[in-house]
């Protein structure tokens, strides 16, 4: 079967020793509601915050990020099939920005995995972190990684954790209430993880 995704030019490529090679895509927000919808609609992907939302709106939410120069999206694919999606952001235009000291070379992350078909594979969390921080720490040439998991989340903490990064304050994210874009107010544990620290390196 032919690699749909083959067409589209990567942002990143990287062949993760032990998994694979894993691709990095700029997001289509049209071509790829349906899947993005499929993500995050299902009750796991709950701190994603999108669930409840038609096909239409999701594609709108990441149709208006397109538009941003400061917010950007991703398809992460491993050997041509979709794994996971990413978001990157300038923490300083974010409302991460408001709750710690921005750096120069910081760089906010947001990522969701795709759902398992089957039994999960041991490893798989850290191999696709590990492209992702190759992206983002090498590709962008940023020095650290600032991620902002909701305080019940306690899988994601604890999965930065395990992968290199450092804990950071617990913080309340403040609403946003703009036309284009409304988040609900959010308590969040921030973590860090820098250069030297990323797995993979």
């Amino acid at each position: 079967m032919s690699d749909p995704y083959a067409a589209r030019p990567a942002v990143h490529e990287q062949a993760v020793e032990g998994f694979g090679p894993v691709r990095i895509l700029p997001l289509d927000p049209a071509a790829d509601a349906p899947l993005l919808h499929r993500w995050v609609s299902r009750e796991r992907a709950s701190f994603w915050g999108m669930n409840g939302l038609t096909e239409d709106q999701v594609a709108g939410i990441y149709a208006h990020m397109d538009t941003l120069d400061t917010h950007h999206a991703y398809l992460v694919l491993k050997d041509g099939v979709p794994a996971a999606l990413l978001q990157t952001y300038e923490p300083g235009a974010d409302r991460v920005g408001e709750c710690y000291p921005v750096a120069p070379g910081d760089i906010g992350v947001h990522l969701l995995l795709a759902p398992a078909d089957g039994p999960g594979t041991h490893g798989w969390t850290a191999a696709l972190l590990s492209a992702v921080a190759g992206y983002v720490l090498e590709g962008l040439g940023r020095t650290r990684v600032v991620v902002d998991p909701d305080v019940a989340n306690t899988k994601a903490i604890a999965r930065f954790r395990r992968e290199g990064f450092v804990q950071g304050p617990t913080v309340v994210l403040p609403e946003v209430d703009l036309p284009d874009v409304y988040l609900p107010e959010k308590k969040a544990r921030l973590a860090f993880l820098t250069r030297e620290a990323a797995p993979g390196r």
